[in-house]
């Protein structure tokens, strides 16, 4: 099969790999449809994070059709069409029973292998899914490839990032980092039901989108700070969806939270220290909510809500490539060439 595969920093290549093959009575084969580019697969990309080994498929984004099932997979059948959260979950744990699926105590990446463990990701023609029946999701009539890509991370992760900075219709909210995830953070508030929602990022073409998904957006921190204050009687935001994973996206966040104000993070950490100290945090009686998303117990939810009620997420996936652009897709993602949001591959 053809995958895109990590070969140095800033270098990814299209090769020609054996076909994933059924490895456990749990595993499922999949043949994909659609897999994403997300902010995460630059954190390797750049060397941001590192340890992922040479020849890995990059990706954790992923819909396709089941092809193969291993014989104790009892959910799903040949045909079925399926998405994934980025991150293997059985089911059955103490941790995917309480919902926070992305901790199960099987859990396993797609998209990264370090020092032999692991699991290649779904930037392929076809991807092994160990634990099916805790993993896939069956998708509806009526849902888009796109949408179904969505739910497996950045949709999932944004309405997670919004539920859990605890807001309220009145609360001042605060997106910092309007890519993907940012983006569809604010189309998430909108269904919390905020009123008023401020977002910062350095891009403008960014900031322009948010504005067309109803929210306040400035290029600018400080004069993120004064509409924030504006409407705060000059107090501070009362929550912070911060969505980079940097120092500078971080301090920024905690300059404009006020004083008991929540800090959702959800953006990738990949630096060792804060960008704040304890006595800061001690000093604004800080809130700071982070981790990885539980795509897994989001999926199904969401996705009867997009049915239920829809939105217009065609905005998002604004380029498309085949597998043999792989290394021209990371080249327009990574440096958002042509105002691009979302990159997609399509098989």
């Amino acid at each position: 099969m053809k995958a895109i595969c990590f070969r140095d920093i800033q270098d990814v290549v299209v090769q020609t790999i054996p076909d994933p093959q059924i490895e456990s009575p749990s595993d499922a084969i999949v043949r994909v449809r659609m897999a994403g580019l997300c902010g995460s697969d630059l954190h390797p990309f750049y060397g941001r994070e590192r340890g992922i080994e040479v020849g890995t498929v990059m990706g954790h984004e992923f819909v396709g059709e089941v092809i193969e099932v291993g014989e104790r997979v009892t959910k799903f059948r040949t045909g079925d069409r399926v998405g994934a959260p980025f991150t293997t979950s059985c089911g059955k744990c103490f941790y995917c029973q309480s919902g926070l699926t992305s901790r199960c105590i099987h859990c396993e990446q797609f998209g990264w292998i370090e020092k032999d463990y692991g699991l290649h990701g779904g930037q392929a023609e076809y991807v092994r899914v160990p634990l099916a029946d805790g993993t896939l999701v069956k998708m509806p009539e009526g849902l888009s490839d796109e949408a179904a890509l969505l739910l497996g991370d950045n949709l999932s992760t944004g309405f997670f990032g919004m539920e859990m900075a605890g807001l309220n219709e009145d609360s001042a909210v605060v997106v910092v980092g309007c890519g993907t995830v940012g983006l569809l953070a604010i189309v998430s508030a909108h269904w919390i039901g905020l009123r008023r929602v401020i977002a910062v990022d350095p891009d403008e073409a960014r900031c322009e989108q948010a504005r067309q998904l109803g929210a306040i957006a400035f290029t600018d921190k400080d004069a993120a700070m004064a509409e924030v204050r504006s409407h705060t009687h000059g107090r501070g935001a009362d929550a912070v969806v911060e969505l980079v994973g940097l120092p500078d996206a971080q301090r920024t966040a905690y300059e404009l939270i006020r004083p008991g104000g929540t800090m959702s993070v959800i953006g990738c950490h990949c630096t060792p220290g804060f960008a704040f100290s304890p006595a800061e945090a001690y000093g604004k009686n800080l809130t700071y909510r982070t981790g990885r998303c539980p795509a897994r117990a989001y999926m199904e939810p969401l996705a009867h809500r997009l049915i239920a009620s829809p939105v217009d997420l065609s905005w998002v996936c604004t380029h498309r490539f085949s597998v043999d652009e792989g290394v021209k897709a990371y080249e327009v993602f990574a440096n958002r060439k042509e105002g691009c949001i979302k990159a997609v591959i399509e098989f």
